[in-house]
């Protein structure tokens, strides 16, 4: 039996254990990080040059994307050098870090889709209010509620997890996830632990249902308008939100609330990709497909023309 002074370092799902496919994987991921990276990186610089998206949504649009960023870049690359390298190690500081910085990321991924969905209900219900609402001081600190949370949670979640004795250092999954984690301690989960997940639980079923309630509201509105080309962009600039929100909680709550099985399972493999990796990957695409702004920016910052169905 080891405990958590015998666990200096943790073993990671090996994808497989065929040379051959070892190498596919790395491709795989090496060509989804590359797209999250460039599309990301793409929407970051489109926003901080282009003077016509120096509004409210855009600019948490922004932090969305540096949000994804660092998401992806937290378990992603270190799954691939594994695989490069044949290998399934990860030391234990290392599982620490990665376990703080994806929590904080993710944690705040999720209150910042809440606070654009805040900043869509007043844009299309309250437009008349939205620029004393919505203002530069308001952005910034509701932009700084969300990261300061974000630490605040990773840290307590983090230092629930870790303060356990470990009865194993093999994880059933590509990165260390804490759902994982606390399956190889080896008693029950401490008073930290349980209250961390309890507030994670509660907050994420906040967002979830302030989010539904407040699209609900913005579609009632949106369906009263008098003007086809007013619904239009109202909906461009909801529907991608929605979406993104929408595969973001619905894969994140599965993997978390599923119970973890003592075997590797595709299926848990499959929701943790999908939580983890797709959002941030379609991200771009999705608030890019249906917003001429972001096109139009997008276009100027590769050097090409940007030429619209209408025209």
């Amino acid at each position: 039996m080891l405990n958590r002074t015998a666990v200096s370092d943790f073993l990671l799902l090996e994808f497989s254990d065929v040379r051959e496919l070892q190498l596919l994987h790395f491709t795989v991921f090496l060509v989804v990080y590359l797209a999250t990276i460039t599309g990301n990186l793409l929407i970051i610089s489109s926003v901080a040059l282009d003077h016509h998206l120096h509004t409210p949504m855009y600019f948490f649009l922004m932090n969305l994307a540096i949000q994804d960023l660092g998401q992806i870049s937290v378990t992603v690359p270190k799954s691939m050098i594994n695989s490069l390298l044949n290998t399934r190690h990860i030391s234990y500081s290392g599982c620490v870090a990665q376990v703080f910085l994806f929590l904080f990321f993710v944690s705040s991924n999720l209150s910042i889709l809440t606070i654009m969905a805040y900043d869509r209900y007043v844009a299309i219900c309250n437009p008349l209010h939205y620029e004393m609402v919505i203002n530069r001081q308001a952005c910034i600190e509701m932009l700084a509620g969300v990261w300061i949370a974000g630490f605040l949670y990773a840290t307590l979640n983090t230092t629930g997890t870790f303060a356990t004795c470990f009865c194993s250092n093999v994880v059933n999954q590509f990165f260390c996830e804490t759902p994982q984690l606390i399956r190889l301690t080896c008693s029950d989960l401490n008073l930290t632990e349980m209250t961390t997940i309890g507030i994670g639980v509660v907050l994420s079923l906040g967002c979830f249902v302030y989010i539904f309630v407040t699209y609900v509201q913005i579609f009632i509105t949106v369906l009263r308008l008098p003007s086809a080309k007013g619904r239009q962009k109202a909906f461009s600039t909801c529907i991608p939100h929605l979406i993104v929100c929408s595969t973001f909680i619905f894969t994140g709550s599965i993997a978390y609330m599923k119970p973890v099985s003592n075997t590797p399972s595709w299926q848990e493999l499959l929701f943790t990709v999908m939580y983890s990796m797709v959002p941030p990957m379609m991200n771009p695409v999705i608030y890019s497909i249906r917003n001429k702004e972001i096109k139009k920016a997008m276009s100027k910052v590769l050097g090409v023309r940007y030429i619209s169905r209408h025209t």
